[in-house]
Protein backbone atom coordinates (compact mmCIF):
# COMPACT_ATOMS: atom_id res chain seq x y z
CA UNK A 1 0.00 0.00 0.00
CA UNK A 2 1.47 3.16 -0.80
CA UNK A 3 1.80 6.70 1.26
CA UNK A 4 -0.87 8.16 -0.52
CA UNK A 5 -2.98 5.21 -0.02
CA UNK A 6 -2.78 5.14 3.95
CA UNK A 7 -3.46 8.42 4.33
CA UNK A 8 -6.80 8.01 2.19
CA UNK A 9 -7.46 5.28 4.57
CA UNK A 10 -6.64 7.09 7.75
CA UNK A 11 -8.82 9.95 6.29
CA UNK A 12 -12.08 7.99 5.52
CA UNK A 13 -11.37 6.25 9.34
CA UNK A 14 -11.26 9.57 10.95
CA UNK A 15 -14.22 11.05 9.75
CA UNK A 16 -16.03 7.15 10.21
CA UNK A 17 -14.94 7.58 13.71
CA UNK A 18 -15.64 10.94 14.08
CA UNK A 19 -18.21 12.52 12.13
CA UNK A 20 -18.45 15.93 11.43
CA UNK A 21 -21.86 17.63 11.41
CA UNK A 22 -23.50 14.38 12.66
CA UNK A 23 -27.27 14.52 14.01
CA UNK A 24 -30.63 16.36 12.98
CA UNK A 25 -29.98 20.29 12.71
CA UNK A 26 -31.77 22.63 14.52
CA UNK A 27 -33.24 25.08 12.35
CA UNK A 28 -33.07 23.16 8.60
CA UNK A 29 -35.26 24.11 6.95
CA UNK A 30 -34.66 21.76 3.87
CA UNK A 31 -33.87 17.82 4.40
CA UNK A 32 -33.95 14.26 2.10
CA UNK A 33 -33.27 11.05 2.85
CA UNK A 34 -30.84 8.25 1.49
CA UNK A 35 -31.27 4.53 0.67
CA UNK A 36 -28.69 1.57 -0.69
CA UNK A 37 -30.70 -1.04 -0.72
CA UNK A 38 -27.74 -3.16 -2.07
CA UNK A 39 -26.12 -2.83 1.42
CA UNK A 40 -28.19 -1.29 3.37
CA UNK A 41 -26.75 2.36 3.64
CA UNK A 42 -29.56 4.81 5.57
CA UNK A 43 -29.12 8.12 6.10
CA UNK A 44 -30.96 11.75 6.25
CA UNK A 45 -29.47 14.93 5.45
CA UNK A 46 -30.48 17.83 6.64
CA UNK A 47 -29.82 21.67 4.78
CA UNK A 48 -30.36 25.31 6.16
CA UNK A 49 -30.41 27.38 3.04
CA UNK A 50 -30.91 31.21 2.75
CA UNK A 51 -31.05 33.04 -0.38
CA UNK A 52 -29.69 29.70 -1.93
CA UNK A 53 -26.79 28.92 0.00
CA UNK A 54 -26.33 26.12 2.13
CA UNK A 55 -25.35 27.78 5.28
CA UNK A 56 -25.28 25.18 7.61
CA UNK A 57 -25.44 20.86 7.25
CA UNK A 58 -25.52 17.86 9.00
CA UNK A 59 -26.41 13.80 8.40
CA UNK A 60 -27.93 11.28 10.43
CA UNK A 61 -27.84 7.33 10.19
CA UNK A 62 -26.16 4.28 9.96
CA UNK A 63 -23.98 2.53 7.05
CA UNK A 64 -20.64 1.16 6.06
CA UNK A 65 -17.30 3.60 6.94
CA UNK A 66 -17.91 4.36 3.16
CA UNK A 67 -20.95 6.12 3.04
CA UNK A 68 -20.41 7.83 6.79
CA UNK A 69 -17.45 9.04 5.75
CA UNK A 70 -18.43 10.39 2.63
CA UNK A 71 -21.40 12.34 4.05
CA UNK A 72 -19.20 14.00 7.06
CA UNK A 73 -16.72 14.97 4.70
CA UNK A 74 -19.44 16.34 2.08
CA UNK A 75 -21.31 18.29 4.73
CA UNK A 76 -17.78 20.22 5.78
CA UNK A 77 -17.19 21.02 1.86
CA UNK A 78 -21.31 22.33 1.04
CA UNK A 79 -21.03 24.68 3.95
CA UNK A 80 -21.18 28.40 1.81
CA UNK A 81 -22.40 26.92 -1.34
CA UNK A 82 -24.79 27.78 -3.80
CA UNK A 83 -27.01 25.30 -5.41
CA UNK A 84 -25.36 25.56 -9.10
CA UNK A 85 -21.73 24.77 -6.36
CA UNK A 86 -23.18 22.01 -4.83
CA UNK A 87 -23.90 20.36 -8.30
CA UNK A 88 -19.92 21.06 -9.51
CA UNK A 89 -18.66 19.97 -7.16
CA UNK A 90 -20.67 16.48 -7.00
CA UNK A 91 -19.83 16.49 -10.71
CA UNK A 92 -16.18 16.65 -9.59
CA UNK A 93 -16.34 14.06 -6.74
CA UNK A 94 -18.68 11.71 -8.61
CA UNK A 95 -15.68 11.48 -11.33
CA UNK A 96 -13.13 10.98 -8.98
CA UNK A 97 -14.67 7.80 -7.13
CA UNK A 98 -15.95 6.32 -10.66
CA UNK A 99 -12.39 6.80 -11.77
CA UNK A 100 -12.58 8.92 -14.58
CA UNK A 101 -11.19 12.04 -12.54
CA UNK A 102 -7.68 10.88 -12.14
CA UNK A 103 -5.11 11.62 -9.24
CA UNK A 104 -5.36 15.49 -9.98
CA UNK A 105 -8.52 15.97 -10.03
CA UNK A 106 -8.72 13.94 -6.59
CA UNK A 107 -6.02 15.64 -4.95
CA UNK A 108 -7.84 18.93 -6.09
CA UNK A 109 -10.77 18.03 -3.92
CA UNK A 110 -8.97 17.83 -0.86
CA UNK A 111 -10.27 15.38 2.36
CA UNK A 112 -13.06 14.70 -0.68
CA UNK A 113 -9.68 12.91 -2.67
CA UNK A 114 -9.34 10.58 0.42
CA UNK A 115 -12.49 8.57 -1.63
CA UNK A 116 -11.06 8.01 -4.78
CA UNK A 117 -9.92 4.45 -3.89
CA UNK A 118 -13.96 3.59 -3.82
CA UNK A 119 -12.88 3.28 -7.91
CA UNK A 120 -11.61 0.03 -7.24
CA UNK A 121 -14.75 -1.37 -5.91
CA UNK A 122 -17.79 -0.44 -8.22
CA UNK A 123 -20.24 -1.39 -6.25
CA UNK A 124 -19.28 1.18 -3.60
CA UNK A 125 -19.88 3.85 -5.84
CA UNK A 126 -23.25 4.16 -4.58
CA UNK A 127 -21.94 4.31 -1.00
CA UNK A 128 -19.87 6.94 -1.12
CA UNK A 129 -22.55 9.45 -3.39
CA UNK A 130 -25.61 8.48 -1.69
CA UNK A 131 -25.07 11.80 0.91
CA UNK A 132 -24.52 13.92 -2.49
CA UNK A 133 -28.10 12.73 -3.91
CA UNK A 134 -29.56 13.28 -0.79
CA UNK A 135 -28.18 16.73 -0.67
CA UNK A 136 -29.05 17.62 -4.19
CA UNK A 137 -32.46 15.93 -3.42
CA UNK A 138 -32.78 18.45 -0.30
CA UNK A 139 -31.41 21.97 -1.90
CA UNK A 140 -34.04 21.36 -4.69
CA UNK A 141 -36.74 20.79 -1.93
CA UNK A 142 -38.77 23.36 -0.19
CA UNK A 143 -39.72 22.02 3.23
CA UNK A 144 -38.13 20.04 5.58
CA UNK A 145 -39.77 16.28 5.71
CA UNK A 146 -39.89 14.34 8.37
CA UNK A 147 -37.49 11.88 8.48
CA UNK A 148 -39.21 8.23 7.68
CA UNK A 149 -35.92 6.28 8.14
CA UNK A 150 -34.97 4.51 11.34
CA UNK A 151 -31.29 6.13 12.18
CA UNK A 152 -31.30 2.95 14.75
CA UNK A 153 -28.74 0.67 14.28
Amino acid sequence: MSDLDELYQEVILDHYRRPRNHGVLEGANRSAEGYNPLCGDRLVVYLKVENDVVTDVSFEGSGCAISQASASVMTSALKGKKRDQVQALFEKFRSVVSGEGGDEAAAALGEMGAMAGVSQFPTRVKCATLAWHAALAAMDDTQTRTPAVSTEP
